[in-house]
């Protein structure tokens, strides 16, 4: 789960780690009253959306009058602002932060993720804040520092001050950037992160280090031990399918595609996408309806589907275990029924009750495309969607 910068910058000062102080808004005469309560004579005007890049897309603007407050927000609320992170559908801005400006002396690079190879938390830092952290891994990747944190040791000083003092910190910097790892590092493993990001992580003139922007995602799967970071969620920034999907126990993700899958098991789910682009289709959607489903699942789970108009025909494949056959069967049917199913519709089945299974379907009055295996089932999917079958 993602959520915005302000949100992000709370959890941080829940975690003593220093930002600058910033108030939300919704209006313009917010964003005006925002800049007024802040004091100052500068201020920065953030689009808060689920997405990176916001500055180079015109979400970010310095402002150095109430007037130029006034004039930015003004331009940003209600503007869909398309980064190399929305797609080209962009996304609309419903709010914005207004924050405090500050007299930058350098920024920096500090991110937390998990390196799944070896089961460690790895820290890493650099010296190029600001820009792009691919860019800088792709280009020069030697300005990138990285440290293994072992979970069951934790987070140690050794490992801050050696990120610090290779990025360039000094003196009291290093002590300040020590700390300010460590709180990121703690709030990490504390609230269950995939990713924290920091970029830029600045020193300031008076001699502070902390973040400009952050960036923190969480796991989806552990949500139920953070009621609190569970209300940050925004239905604004997400899937109307998706989110619809989750009301029902569906692990579903909307993709560009014209092939609707319908797949049980997260792994026959993604091995079912890549044999479809391995025979020249694109897939709609992922969509794994688990081991518990039940017809109305099933019947629901169609819905979705058939919701996305790009959608010109649908793949299911079933590895019966958990889930049997004749229980999909019954979903088809169902759905079928219901919703007036007009796309070509092509079904693997296999493992427990299959036999049962496809009776179901043979008895029924559907026109399906039945498939012998997953690669026979792909290949008819993808000249189904073209309209070649």
């Amino acid at each position: 789960m993602n959520i915005h910068e302000y949100q992000a910058k709370e959890l941080l000062k829940k975690h003593d780690i220093k930002t600058l102080r910033g108030k939300v808004a919704k209006s313009v005469e917010d964003a005006v009253q925002a800049a007024n309560d802040l004091g100052g004579n500068v201020w920065v005007v953030k689009a808060q959306i689920h997405a990176g890049g916001r500055g180079k897309a015109g979400g970010v603007k310095l402002a150095r009058s109430i007037d130029e407050v006034r004039a930015h927000a003004s331009d940003i609320l209600g503007k869909t602002l398309v980064t190399h992170q929305t797609g080209p559908e962009g996304k609309l801005v419903r709010t914005l932060l207004v924050e405090e400006g500050c007299e930058i002396e350098k920024e920096y690079y500090f991110g937390i993720v998990l390196d799944r190879k070896t089961g460690l938390v790895t820290l890493m830092a650099s010296s190029e804040g600001g820009v792009e952290i691919e860019k800088v891994a792709e280009e020069t990747p030697e300005k990138i520092i990285k440290v293994a944190i072992d979970p069951a040791v934790g987070f140690s000083s050794y490992a801050g001050r050696k990120l610090a003092y290779n990025i360039g910190l000094k003196g009291d910097q290093i002590k300040d950037a020590t700390r300010f790892f460590e709180g990121l590092y703690n709030l990490y493993i504390n609230c269950d992160c995939t990713v924290a990001e920091i970029n830029p992580l600045v020193t300031t003139k008076a001699g502070d280090v902390l973040a400009l922007d952050a960036k923190l995602n969480f796991d989806s799967n552990a949500l139920y031990r953070h009621s609190d970071i569970l209300e940050y969620r925004d239905p604004y920034e997400e899937s109307e399918k998706e989110l619809e999907a989750a009301k029902y126990d569906l692990s579903y993700i909307e993709l560009d595609g014209t092939i609707g899958c319908l797949v049980n098991g997260a792994g026959l789910a993604m091995g079912t996408m890549d044999i479809i682009k391995l025979h020249g289709g694109e897939p709609a959607n992922f969509l794994d309806v688990g081991g518990g489903a039940t017809k109305e699942t099933v019947q629901k789970a169609f819905s979705i589907i058939l919701s996305d108009e790009k959608v010109k025909a649908i793949l299911v494949n079933i590895f019966g275990g958990i889930m049997k056959c004749d229980i999909i069967a019954d979903g088809i049917v169902a759905a079928a029924t219901e919703l007036g199913i007009e796309v070509p519709l092509v079904v693997r089945l296999e493992g427990t009750n299959v036999a049962l299974g496809k009776k179901i379907l043979n008895e029924s009055d559907l026109k399906i495309i039945a498939a012998e295996d997953l690669s026979d089932a792909a290949l008819k999917a993808v000249a189904a969607s073209k309209g070649e079958l």
